[in-house]
């Protein structure tokens, strides 16, 4: 799959006394390289990335249109469309998902990578350090491999008796089996065990929750991969059907029914798009601007699911929610 969205900007002639009219300039073509579309514009998240170019004074269509091109979960597709993006001559890529961002770094003759929302890229190999990342590539971290292990806390404060957690991670993303193994070490010794189920394919969901409803685990937690991001409805969904609490570091996923997230601020982590984008434009090497972490990280629950699946939240929990659905 394939969207291209083709905005038409008419120029005007700016006049400066006493040389002759000069004609705009034209907007330089921004990539973004993903396995599903991007937010749509009247998204929150959509709206997250809008201000941020705004907040640099950055304006669509005059000084920067996007040409998107995402792989409907076959990443094997990265490469391709990557070459794609650089031969209709985009000046940076935009990119949330780690082959995204090896397929980018790999162009010859490079081309400025932006990460957004990246887990651990330098555990991934994608980057040599925070400070100083290299590879012509920056952009925003996650933390998610510290959110990750934080998440059991909250497992254990509303389903206090929880013994076995069923984990869903996406195998080929180079960081989740390192927070599966981070996750295991930190359950142990709380008395949890933890079975991995690794996701390849939206295919293998009704089977996976088939083998939840024989095993019965207490909880299910989603460690945060942009593909399983995609299929966030669909989880929710098999999850409140099998009444299992799910919990995740993706605010997608509570938006989409699923029972608890803790991560951080995707807005603000989004909107710092722009900001990597303009110094770029000013003529930055991307590869000397220090990748940034969040500092903050919000607790969003979704009440509508724990009325539908029985769970009382406790009052002190529900007082500490950043956002509370109802």
């Amino acid at each position: 799959m394939k969207r291209r969205e083709f905005i038409t900007v008419v120029g005007g002639a700016a006049v400066t006394w006493p040389l002759p009219a000069l004609t705009q300039k034209a907007p330089i073509v921004i990539g973004f390289l993903g396995s599903q579309a991007p937010p749509p514009r009247n998204d929150a998240l959509g709206r997250a990335i809008a201000q941020g170019f705004l907040e640099n004074g950055l304006v669509e269509g005059r000084d920067y249109v996007f040409e998107n091109h995402f792989t409907g979960g076959d990443d094997e597709r990265f490469p391709e469309l990557a070459r794609e993006l650089a031969q209709k001559n985009v000046r940076i890529i935009v990119t949330n998902t780690p082959a995204g961002v090896r397929a980018a770094q790999r162009l010859d003759p490079p081309v400025s990578v932006i990460m957004t929302n990246m887990n651990d890229p330098v555990r991934a190999g994608l980057i040599a350090s925070l400070a100083h990342p290299g590879n012509h590539t920056t952009g925003t971290a996650s933390l998610n491999e510290d959110v990750t292990p934080k998440l059991l806390e909250f497992v254990r404060e509303i389903v206090p008796n929880a013994s076995a957690l069923a984990v869903l991670f996406n195998p080929r993303n180079p960081t989740n089996p390192v927070m599966m193994d981070d996750l295991r070490a930190k359950a142990e010794p709380l008395g949890i065990t933890v079975s991995p189920f690794a996701l390849t394919s939206a295919d293998e969901l009704e089977a996976m929750f088939n083998t939840f409803a024989i095993r019965r685990p207490d909880a299910l937690q989603i460690i945060s991969d942009p593909r399983t991001s995609d299929l966030g409805d669909r989880i929710a969904a098999l999850a409140i059907a099998h009444r299992l609490p799910t919990f995740s570091n993706n605010l997608v996923f509570v938006e989409a029914g699923c029972l608890m997230s803790y991560s951080a601020s995707l807005r603000k982590i989004l909107r710092r798009t722009g900001y990597y984008v303009k110094k770029i434009l000013d003529g930055a090497n991307p590869g000397d601007l220090p990748v940034e972490q969040p500092t903050g990280f919000e607790l969003f629950i979704n009440l509508k699911t724990a009325k539908a699946l029985g769970i009382e939240i406790p009052p002190t929990l529900l007082a500490r929610a950043d956002r509370v659905i109802e």
